[in-house]
């Protein structure tokens, strides 16, 4: 464990970002895990392979934890990883299983909404365990911030596997699954917007929670959040509506401040806009909140850095660059 303030030895540089760790603040009163503790996988969303279950087990395991596997993890039904049935029966297992402390999705895809229709918040309240995913995952990431429990927008057993748990990010994960939460430093971006906010982070993949919209799973019906956005393989004018959904829906008043992570894989220049950070910086310019672009989040896992939802955080954004600061949890 580390004690919060403590300067970390490395960073990382890419082009023009400059990401550093600057210190971990030990929260050990909250729903973190300890050495020898239990990680259950299981697959919400698309079908995956048994390659990649088993390389992300390898790693956890050698950091220490035990992983069981859901019965229906390995499954294919029209591409999904199981009927709603099944998919919703490993989570709920997961959820109850006593000797389980941490729920890591295998992968992404399209799905996990479908389990929303059967999991009443009540029931993430019941059982507040960490779910561990990104992409599609953002779903149930949602529906924990919902229900005001935590979880973590990072790294699956495909990017565990691939690099092991060798690399920056994946060691990031690692720390913030034992309860050290990284305060991260990121370089200036031209478009930033300068200023402070304290909120809820909630977020991830834009079109995901975009399709949460007035349900019960809603994030941005949350009071006073942080949110951050990436996507991948989404057109501008795509992104375009779902930006002015929010401002349609008049739930700007709930956002404090904007994380931009990473917008990959779409067609550019559209519209008259060189990128989508140009198209996305003519309207959010104008919600007078500190935003903070090219965040290390998003698709590309080098730049997909762990991020604890459902949690209370700072963002500074100045001229020097952006901050984010998790509050210590009690």
């Amino acid at each position: 464990m580390h004690d919060k303030g403590k300067e970390e030895g490395f960073c990382v540089k890419k082009g023009c970002l400059l990401l550093f760790l600057l210190g971990w603040m030990t929260t050990a009163t909250a729903q973190f895990l300890h050495e020898g503790d239990t990680i259950a996988i299981i697959s919400p969303s698309s079908a995956t392979d048994t390659t990649t279950i088993n390389g992300g087990i390898r790693t956890l395991e050698s950091w220490g934890y035990r992983c069981v596997i859901g019965k229906n993890a390995l499954n294919d039904y029209h591409g999904f990883a199981g009927t709603i049935d099944e998919r919703l029966s490993d989570l709920l297992w997961a959820l109850r299983e006593p000797s389980v402390k941490a729920i890591m999705c295998s992968r992404g895809g399209d799905g996990s909404a479908h389990l929303l229709t059967r999991l009443p918040l009540d029931t993430l309240r019941r059982y507040p365990k960490p779910i561990i995913g990104f992409s599609d995952v953002t779903a149930l990431l949602c529906a924990e911030a919902r229900a005001r429990v935590m979880g973590i927008h990072g790294s699956m057993c495909h990017a565990l596997k691939t690099y092991e748990g060798n690399d920056t990010v994946s060691q990031c994960l690692r720390r913030m699954l034992q309860g050290d939460l990284p305060t991260y430093r990121v370089a200036p971006h031209p478009l930033n917007i300068e200023g402070r906010a304290e909120g809820i982070v909630v977020g991830g993949n834009l079109s995901v929670y975009n399709d949460l919209a007035g349900s019960d799973y809603d994030p941005l019906l949350l009071p006073g959040i942080i949110l951050f956005m990436e996507d991948t393989g989404e057109g501008m004018s795509k992104v375009d509506r779902m930006l002015h959904n929010i401002e349609i829906r008049g739930l700007l008043p709930n956002i404090r401040g904007i994380i931009v992570g990473q917008f990959n894989k779409y067609k550019h220049p559209e519209n008259g806009f060189e990128d989508m950070y140009a198209m996305l910086h003519k309207y959010l310019r104008h919600y007078h909140i500190p935003i903070a672009y090219d965040f290390p989040v998003g698709h590309a896992h080098l730049r997909n850095f762990p991020l604890l939802t459902g949690a209370t955080a700072t963002l500074e954004v100045t001229a020097e660059g952006t901050t984010l600061l998790y509050t210590p949890l009690r």
